[in-house]
């Protein structure tokens, strides 16, 4: 059995005004995510910066950790 754990550090932009919040928040609607900030979308103007090694694991599952764990297993990837 394998487990990782993949560690992200978000950093939001000081400057953000609640007037800037309120316009993301109805822009977006992002109320069924972590935090209530979608990267993938308008959330990222929200960000100063992004820190991990695998940072698809801040919109799902890390994939750059899981593929690691299927070549592990003895799974051949391209």
């Amino acid at each position: 059995m394998q487990s990782d754990v993949a560690v992200i550090r978000t950093v939001f932009r000081s400057d953000l005004s609640d007037d800037a919040i309120e316009r993301y928040l109805r822009a977006e609607q992002p109320y069924d995510c972590a935090g209530s900030a979608k990267s993938e979308g308008l959330g990222i103007s929200l960000l100063d910066a992004i820190h991990s090694d695998d940072p698809t694991a801040l919109i799902g599952l890390p994939m750059i950790r899981t593929c690691r764990m299927v070549r592990a297993a003895g799974i051949q990837l391209p």
